[in-house]
């Protein structure tokens, strides 16, 4: 084993150190370093060296499960995403998981509410059918968490039960954490505080990079449990980048703040080196008085040669999916899911319930049959001018027939309608023969809808087997006649020309693409009004955002492309509204400490996505900010069109 621990590389040496003395341990790696080869070679040492031992790895996103499973296949190893491996190790508890839910409801300091005004009794749960269930959606009352109360839970259950940490121990004698940079402070908390109350030996490894950390509720960095103490942990440093060429080293290394510098890797066969030299690069700082990103673009094609159409070499990086959604051609979608004006006034009824019950105000009194509209008139809600948020909605004749479809129901009904952008956009793939693997939050129109997608694409690239796999016809072809009726059925769908989503569900299911299955069905009818408003829009612009979400756009949000590399890249300085962001405070490191990092952190991932060509754009900048960024860019990549 000496002999096959010499040819890893020398990080994973040192973490193998950390094991023999064990010692929980951190890889802290710049972006470009290559941490996930280092895990993979971390898993298989570790698989090789203790072969009857059970390894447990987790990560944050699906796609990050099966790459790694891809990349290791083992029967000793479980990967998962984090929020799945702690709820396979808590949901057989039943009764614990009950009573802490209880607790935590009952307790005012916890984000967990089921009843706001009275104490939740023991026996609240006793009558549920199917016990405690983990899914997408947050129904308390009915026993279901979500993403978020499963952190909360599961730290309660192994900070209460010590020996819910010896059966886990007792089952896996090493747990990775993969990006645990993203991973919630109480998750952290169970692995390196509450595990320690039980006996039994097991080790913890966390891989990751402090500065791409993105994400509000991710605990960012392990500062506080880091040091040379046997019982704390002990970090290894990774330093080289594969990815980036120099300049954009460079830039990226102003911005880091963990005393990590990168260095090129120096292997011939790493992706930044051509011909045994490190690739220079570009970088260049764009801005102009106008905000015309066309514009920019033209520059990039015309004196740099980038190509825009070609959407896997080329990204053009926006903070929201908001600021993409014009560029890209779904509008009217994204604005039905996330800036509905109806469901907007609902939202802002139950949050002044809530305010009049926080702040011990006087509550209006809604009756058990008021109407929505019964409702609205009650509170009387008005906007930053004092005009009534429902005149303005009366006033223009689209949000007028909106409010109509919900006046007349019960506000009871009404108000249980949610929406959001997530059940829309979401990009994460759900394996839907794995009821247990929490993925996507698309709701069960849009997936219908990418079903239909799918063939058309099928279809239309050649990939007929998979298209005859994939359709609901294909248990009707029993003869080459039906072949030719699937074909001459396929080749009408895809004409969906200026056809609404509804026609094209319709035409789908009559010509028996794609059947309208109970899921849908039952979408339809606890989703009405919100059905009622897609089912109108073009399928042609679905089309437009089926084609974001797979990538094929040139445009991605600066989230979602953490993990990716191109060729090119543009950055969009422009938090679209967002405070949480502010790219002037980034220039000019000044402003609010928890901004500043924030949109440190995002630039940092999205400048390092770079394989060969940078470019930021910001609109009309201050002297400052061009002083600034001239330091950062050099003086000769200041571009002003």
């Amino acid at each position: 084993m000496v002999e096959e621990r010499l040819k890893l590389e020398p990080e994973v040496q040192k973490i193998f150190q950390c094991i023999d003395n064990k010692r929980n341990f951190l890889l802290s790696g710049g972006a470009g370093s290559g941490k996930t080869y280092s895990l993979v070679q971390v898993i298989r040492q570790v698989i090789a060296e203790n072969p009857t031992a059970k390894v447990a790895c987790m990560t944050y996103t699906n796609a990050a499960v099966k790459e790694i499973e891809e990349r290791v296949n083992h029967t000793n190893l479980n990967v998962s995403t984090i929020h799945d491996f702690l709820w396979d190790n808590i949901k057989h508890f039943q009764k614990e998981l009950k009573s802490a839910i209880i607790a935590l409801a009952n307790d005012k300091e916890t984000k967990i509410s089921i009843n706001e005004d009275n104490l939740i009794p023991a026996d609240y749960f006793d009558d549920l059918e199917k016990g405690i269930q983990y899914k997408e959606y947050l129904k308390l009352k009915e026993g279901i968490i979500s993403h978020d109360e499963l952190s909360i839970v599961a730290n309660y259950l192994f900070k209460k039960y010590p020996k819910l940490s010896t059966i886990v121990k007792d089952r896996y004698l090493f747990i990775f954490i993969d990006e645990y940079q993203d991973t919630n402070k109480a998750v952290v908390d169970i692995f390196l505080n509450h595990f320690k109350k039980s006996r039994k030996q097991n080790l913890i490894g966390f891989f990751g990079d402090a500065m791409q950390s993105i994400y509000d509720d991710g605990i960012g960095n392990l500062d506080e449990y880091k040091g040379d103490a046997v019982d704390t942990v002990s970090e290894v440093k990774k330093a080289q980048n594969r990815r980036n060429p120099r300049k954009v080293i460079d830039l990226a290394n102003r911005l880091r703040i963990d005393g990590i510098v990168q260095e090129p890797s120096g292997d011939e066969n790493a992706p930044n080196m051509a011909d045994g030299q490190v690739k220079v690069g570009n970088i260049l700082f764009i801005h102009s008085p106008n905000d015309d990103i066309s514009a920019v673009k033209q520059y990039l094609t015309k004196n740099h040669g980038w190509n825009f159409e070609n959407a896997k070499e080329t990204k053009e990086l926006n903070l929201t999916h908001n600021l993409i959604a014009d560029k890209a051609g779904f509008r009217a979608l994204m604005d039905i899911y996330d800036s509905d004006p109806v469901v907007g006034l609902k939202n802002a009824i139950l949050r002044k319930i809530k305010d009049n019950k926080k702040n011990n105000k006087p509550e209006i009194e809604i009756a058990e049959n008021d109407s929505f509209d019964a409702v609205v008139d009650k509170f009387q809600l008005k906007d930053s001018h004092k005009q009534l948020k429902k005149d303005i909605l009366l006033q223009d004749p689209t949000t007028a027939e909106l409010y109509g479809q919900l006046k007349d129901k019960p506000f009871s009904e009404v108000r249980k309608i949610y929406l959001t952008k997530d059940a829309l956009i979401d990009d994460k793939k759900q394996d839907e023969e794995d009821e247990n693997k929490k993925g996507s939050k698309r709701d069960n129109l849009i997936k219908h809808l990418f079903e239909i997608q799918n063939n058309i694409v099928l279809y239309k690239t050649g990939r007929y087997n998979e298209f005859l796999r994939a359709t609901d016809y294909k248990d009707k072809i029993t003869r080459i006649a039906d072949k030719r009726t699937l074909k001459n059925n396929i080749e009408s769908l895809i004409n969906v020309g200026d056809q609404t989503i509804e026609e094209v569900i319709n035409d789908a299911q009559e010509k028996g693409i794609c059947l309208i299955d109970d899921k849908l069905e039952d979408f339809r009818a606890k989703n009405e009004y919100l059905y009622n408003r897609v089912k109108k829009v073009r399928f042609s612009e679905f089309q437009k955002l089926y084609d974001y979400l797979e990538g094929k756009t040139p445009f991605s949000t600066q989230h979602k492309t953490k993990g990716t590399e191109f060729n090119n890249v543009l950055v969009i300085l422009d938090n679209g509204g967002w405070n949480n962001y502010n790219f002037e405070n980034l220039f000019l490191n000044s402003g609010t400490e928890s901004v500043l990092r924030r949109t440190q952190n995002i630039f940092y991932v999205c400048c390092t996505r770079v394989k060969d060509n940078l470019a930021v754009f910001y609109h009309n900048p201050n002297q400052q900010v061009i002083i600034n960024a001239t330091e950062w860019f050099g003086v000769n990549n200041i571009i002003q069109i």
